[in-house]
């Protein structure tokens, strides 16, 4: 008898350590996930024979809010693009132009969720890749 409860306690014991696996999930917070913005933004600036390549990710927060920004993604490419259309090149050139423009499309972003009462997750806007030529 006494192998009999020694056996289904050694069969019990991973389904116990699985349950607190589901409280700890829980505790930490909702989900942190990253969109791509595909595809590339190449856009024309200002000079002739000269383009901006940028590679954008979008921060959010909560699974509930990646699929409502999902939904918006067309209307955020085009403001994305009407607004990085026509920069002039040497409004890229330094570090300190590159955050204000990336700061710059944080708030348009923002704003054009909260026009469709969307903006609830979106935390940050990152250029993984970003090239002038």
């Amino acid at each position: 008898m006494q192998k009999l409860i020694l056996l289904v306690a050694l069969i019990l014991m991973p389904m116990i350590g699985f349950a607190g696996d589901d409280k700890k999930e829980a505790e930490e917070g909702p989900v942190i996930e990253y969109i791509e913005m595909t595809p590339k933004f190449t856009v024309n600036l200002a000079e002739p024979k000269k383009y901006l390549l940028v590679k954008v990710q979008l921060l959010v927060e909560g699974a509930e809010n990646v699929e409502k920004i999902k939904k918006n993604m067309p209307m955020l490419r085009h403001e994305i693009i009407l607004m990085l259309s026509g920069i002039p090149r040497a409004d890229l050139e330094t570090m300190e132009q590159r955050e204000a423009l990336r700061v710059k499309t944080k708030d348009l972003i923002t704003e054009a969720l909260a026009k469709t009462k969307n903006s609830d997750g979106f935390r940050d806007i990152f250029f993984s890749e970003f090239l002038v030529n």
